[in-house]
């Protein structure tokens, strides 16, 4: 039996730049409407650039940790809030 990858690897990495493609304009598009509406309220754009930092670098542990909770994975939410 032979097992043909060569067509499912071509697949892969195709939906993988996709993704990062995605991933490119939904940030644009994230920092364009972030800017724009700071501008209408006259928030400095340092505030901006760093609220954007900052929900950035949390919102994938908070996916981690929401995902592993729903799964039953209980130890790896609480690793993220001690992190120990």
């Amino acid at each position: 039996m032979s097992i043909n990858l060569g067509g499912k690897m071509v697949k892969l990495i195709i939906l993988i730049i996709i993704g990062f493609v995605l991933l490119i304009k939904g940030a644009d598009f994230l920092v364009d409407g972030a800017s724009a509406i700071a501008k209408k309220f006259g928030i400095p754009d340092m505030i901006v650039g760093l609220t954007i930092v900052s929900i950035g670098t949390s919102m994938p542990e908070l996916f981690v940790s929401v995902t592993s909770a729903l799964h039953g994975y209980n130890d790896v939410s609480i690793g993220n809030v001690i992190r120990k």
